[in-house]
């Protein structure tokens, strides 16, 4: 009995690692982990100087990105949500500037509600959701060696409703600079920036997801759209 049994462990054990051989491996991202280099010292010294400084609050705060299906077949996929509630970093009014990260581990996709918002009139199985999302961090992203998504603004223009910023976004071991209005909503000891953006995945180097010779694919442009609220000098 104890041969049968120790055979049996073999084949069983043989088996799952043949199935996590074929099972994209994404890298979990430790929380709390910053990018390297990421300049949480230079807000921290600010704080100590008692300057003005605000840091992000992720519960408060969402990224959300739409991406639009193409194709001769577009009718037959679906357009998708993807969105962050983890978004980390700080913002100095008085520099002027601003650095976040998003790790990229932790998106997701297809938020029911947020699919409501966007107005998306289909609503993908929960099988095609995680196939998605399995497919965008793996092969789109490739978060195993781009694991965030690093921003760095600074304020160009302040304007009677908001403000004019450069937004440099690190994605995909590529950066690119966007310039946005924002809105901007604040009260004693909190802030909310809140705009639109919009870039193409292949300023990134990133080939947009594709089947069937590119019947059905996704297209290269998306709309981000964002709500970052932040508070001062919180740790």
């Amino acid at each position: 009995m104890d041969r049968l049994y120790r055979t049996r462990f073999v084949i069983v054990f043989a088996a799952l690692v043949a199935v996590a051989a074929c099972t994209p491996q994404i890298r979990e991202t430790v929380p709390g982990s910053a990018p390297e280099n990421f300049p949480r010292s230079t807000y921290e010294q600010a704080m100590t100087q008692g300057k003005p400084v605000y840091r992000v609050d992720p519960a408060r705060s969402l990224i959300a990105i739409t991406v639009r299906r193409g194709g001769s077949l577009a009718r037959l996929g679906h357009d998708h949500i993807v969105a962050s509630h983890v978004t980390e970093g700080y913002i100095s009014l008085e520099e002027g500037r601003a650095d976040l990260y998003v790790p990229l581990n932790e998106l997701t996709v297809d938020e029911q509600v947020l699919r409501t918002e966007a107005g998306l009139d289909t609503q993908p199985s929960e099988s095609a959701i995680a196939g998605t999302r399995a497919n965008m961090l793996d092969k789109v992203l490739e978060t195993q060696q781009f694991p965030f998504v690093i921003i760095h603004v600074s304020v160009l223009e302040k304007m009677q409703a908001g403000m004019r910023l450069s937004v440099a976004i690190t994605l995909h071991g590529v950066t690119r600079s966007y310039e946005t209005p924002v809105q901007i909503e604040s009260g004693s000891r909190e802030m909310a920036v809140s705009g639109l953006l919009e870039f193409n995945q292949s300023d990134f180097g990133i080939v947009p997801f594709s089947v069937l010779g590119g019947a059905i694919r996704v297209q290269d442009a998306v709309s981000l759209r964002f709500k970052i609220s932040a508070r001062r000098n919180g740790r």
